[in-house]
């Protein structure tokens, strides 16, 4: 029923945002050029469906060359009401065309098209800047669009298509439904070993070992099952509406009412699996409940608003297949394909959760004290969930000091500080080793909130000589504005220095993983200290924020753009999501040639 009522709501929803209206032409009939080699450009049109150009309706000139005869592709012949018998395109169009020239020259393209509802436009003029490669020279890859995505304003620029993020919205333009969703499903496999991911884990862990060892393999698998489609069909309907909207929507429930709030609800369900209460409904509709819920293997529609919350809340962060994706959902306005796929996504990502259910009735231990424990363990889990999800907007001190309390107080439970008995078995002797490392771990973290450390991984790093920040990597100066980072950019092109431009966020967790794994390392860090390093905080989501999204149709951190020493962006290097420092440093390289 849930699979049903996904493709109901996506269709409903895709035959709402696509109304009968025909779509500007430059949004219709998306233009891009390159240069092939020093004598051979080609021109390219990406035609929406229900679209469709005319192939004797091209014209072309350039400004600092000489053309000659374009080569066309054969066109499908079409009784045309306008034209009589022409021949079309559709999907797309590559025309190659000779050249004489050297250097930079600007092609000036004119066609014309229609749209099969009835409405036909008038002849469009497009642009593109294209630099030549010297005779002999490898071809040159530089491609240049000349019409803005969709979702952004006229003046503002779209990525090229040499990004990750766009040659994965290109996966929809070869039509094949099959290759985009099993794409999208590995996709999603591989973004579930990310810490976006991670604390899914616990959250749907700790609702099944709730349920006791009564729990079949099959209820189990159902609880899981449900928790997973909560989240692809979240996933699905938000990634839609943030395509067509041009803003994460996630973004907006970063702030510390909802996550305080969802802390809470994780802070309550741990406290009952320490047995301080049983979480029942009242008597008089308990039984009528349980029953039901016996039925269904659980609260399904519970579970499945959890796994859509956990959705919203736990993995906002931007990667390059779903920023793929979004993309391509703004640049057609086709919501069922970006939905599906975004849904099978959210399917990969969760099927290891699928797993946890699967395999959770074979691991729990038998009813006794070993249960007790086990709801103990995740009743801890579930705390640092909760201190986990509040972490971006409380001090640092304070999270520190929770974690803290979370590894003391456990490792006096397991007898850390009690004397073994002198005939105690190996599990005693393997808890009591666990509880003396926990100690040790929360006092050193007690000692770095009263030394003021600035990072919980390295509590007594303050006792180290040296400048902490390097820890960190270089320092960033702060834009909080589109005009603010023009000016910088302005600067740093009459100063012939390369920019590097970052988008960052409390609550983006890839984010930080950059700073401390790829920003810190020593070869990475040297080669940013060669450039003008510039950052858009967009945390607070501001309207600020959005425009500076915008301008680079981006719908989130992590996201990182380059200009190279003369100021020209190279939207090809941009990276969308996390790298680590070996698949970082060569793009560094190349802006720094």
């Amino acid at each position: 029923m849930l699979i049903r009522l996904l493709f109901l709501m996506l269709f409903a929803f895709a035959g709402l945002v696509r109304a009968e209206e025909p779509l500007p032409p430059e949004q219709a009939f998306h233009f891009s050029a390159r240069a092939i080699d020093a004598k051979t450009i080609e021109a390219r049109w990406q035609i929406t469906d229900q679209y469709y150009m005319y192939r004797d309706k091209f014209k072309f000139s350039a400004d600092g060359g000489i053309l000659g005869t374009p080569k066309y592709p054969p066109g499908k012949v079409k009784d045309d009401e306008n034209f009589g018998k022409v021949e079309t395109y559709r999907k797309e169009v590559k025309i190659l065309i000779p050249v004489e020239a050297a250097g930079a020259l600007s092609l000036k393209a004119v066609s014309q098209g229609c749209w099969d509802g009835g409405i036909c436009y008038p002849p469009i003029n497009q642009e593109a800047r294209i630099e030549l490669p010297s005779a002999g020279a490898a071809s040159s890859v530089v491609q240049i669009a000349a019409a803005p995505a969709p979702t952004l304003a006229p003046d503002e620029k779209a990525p090229a298509a040499g990004d990750e993020s766009s040659r994965i919205a290109g996966l929809f333009k070869g039509d094949n439904l099959a290759l985009v969703l099993v794409s999208f499903f590995g996709f999603g496999l591989l973004l579930s070993l990310t810490p976006c991911v991670f604390p899914m884990i616990p959250i749907l862990s700790g609702i099944i070992v709730n349920h006791g060892h009564a729990v079949s393999h099959l209820r189990a698998f159902v609880l899981s099952l449900a928790y997973v489609l909560g989240m692809a069909i979240t996933y699905a309907l938000v990634g839609v509406a943030a395509g067509l909207s041009g803003t994460l929507l996630s973004a907006a429930l970063q702030n510390v009412w909802v996550l305080g709030g969802f802390a809470l609800v994780f802070v309550v369900l741990s406290l009952s699996m320490f047995g301080f209460y049983e979480l029942q409904l009242p008597a008089s509709l308990q039984s009528r409940v349980s029953d039901t819920a016996n039925k269904q293997g659980g609260s399904l529609p519970a579970i499945a608003l959890m796994g859509a919350l956990s959705a919203l809340i736990v993995g906002p962060c931007v990667a390059a297949p779903l920023a793929g994706a979004l993309l391509y959902i703004a640049q057609t306005g086709n919501a069922a394909l970006g939905g599906a796929a975004l849904f099978v996504m959210a399917l990969g990502m969760g099927a290891p959760l699928l797993l946890v259910g699967a395999f959770s009735r074979s691991l729990l231990p038998k009813s006794g004290p070993w249960m007790e424990g086990v709801k103990k363990f995740f009743g801890v889990i579930m705390l640092a969930t909760a201190l986990w999800l509040v972490s971006p907007v409380i001090p640092l001190w304070t999270q520190m000091f929770g974690w803290a309390l979370l590894m003391v107080v456990p490792a006096i439970y397991l007898h850390a500080l009690d004397p073994l008995p002198q005939n105690a078995h190996g599990w005693q002797r393997l808890g009591k080793g666990l509880g003396v490392v926990l100690l040790l771990g929360g006092a050193a973290m007690l000692m770095g909130v009263l030394g003021g450390a600035k990072d919980p991984l390295q509590p007594l790093g303050f006792l180290r000589a040296g400048n902490a920040a390097e820890a960190h990597g270089p320092a960033f100066e702060r834009v909080a504005s589109v005009d603010k980072l023009e000016a910088r950019l302005a600067e740093a092109k009459s100063g012939g220095k390369p920019v590097m431009l970052d988008f960052y966020a409390d609550w983006c967790v890839s984010c930080k993983e950059m700073e401390r794994f790829t920003f810190a390392d020593p070869k990475v860090a040297a080669r940013m200290k060669q450039m003008v390093l510039l950052q858009a905080d967009v945390t607070a989501n501001s309207d600020a924020d959005k425009a500076l999204l915008k301008r680079f149709a981006l719908f989130g951190p992590p996201g990182i753009i380059f200009w190279n020493a003369g100021g020209k962006e190279l939207a090809d290097l941009r990276v969308v999501g996390f790298q680590n420092a070996d698949s970082f440093l060569p793009i560094l390289e190349r802006v720094l040639r």
